[in-house]
């Protein structure tokens, strides 16, 4: 779905299910961790989902009877955010979407089964095949964890 502002441009696109994911990145399962796209503007924001299940083997050993969604896995859904944003936007030279550097990053609400995830990431600089992004990610509407990071179209 194309949406238009009043000048007849593009404003944004929505959504995206995870059969379009699959298109713009290589994750598969166990590691491909988003669930739908909401919207997006190429080369500018991305709004993706993740539904966090009680059965991801993420959650099988961190913790057994406390599971909590590692925040290593909280940037990497950020990150799979902004690779799909990156074939988006350079959909003729992007194969995939290389991390380069995680920094500002604060954890502030655990994340649990049943939580879902809303992930939000802005394109703050480009350059060529590299991205400055940043990330923020919220469950029920409250800021759970924020991040800054590079990446390199490849």
């Amino acid at each position: 779905m194309v949406l238009e502002n009043e000048s007849g441009g593009h404003l944004f696109h929505a959504p995206m299910s995870i059969v379009d994911i699959k298109k713009c990145i290589p994750h598969r399962y166990p590691f491909l961790l988003l669930d739908r796209i909401n919207d997006y503007m190429v080369g500018e924001f991305i709004h993706a989902q993740k539904n966090v299940t009680g059965n991801e083997p993420l959650l099988q050993g961190h913790f057994p009877g406390n599971p909590i969604v590692p925040g290593v896995m909280i940037v990497e859904c950020m990150a799979q955010a902004s690779a799909v944003l990156g074939k988006l936007t350079r959909p003729d030279t992007a194969e995939t979407c290389l991390l380069i550097e995680i920094d500002k990053t604060r954890f502030r609400k655990q994340i649990v089964p049943g939580d879902c995830m809303a992930i939000f990431v802005k394109v703050i600089r480009r350059r060529r095949d590299f991205f400055w992004f940043e990330g923020e990610v919220k469950v029920a509407n409250q800021l759970a964890a924020t991040a800054t990071f590079s990446a390199k179209l490849a």
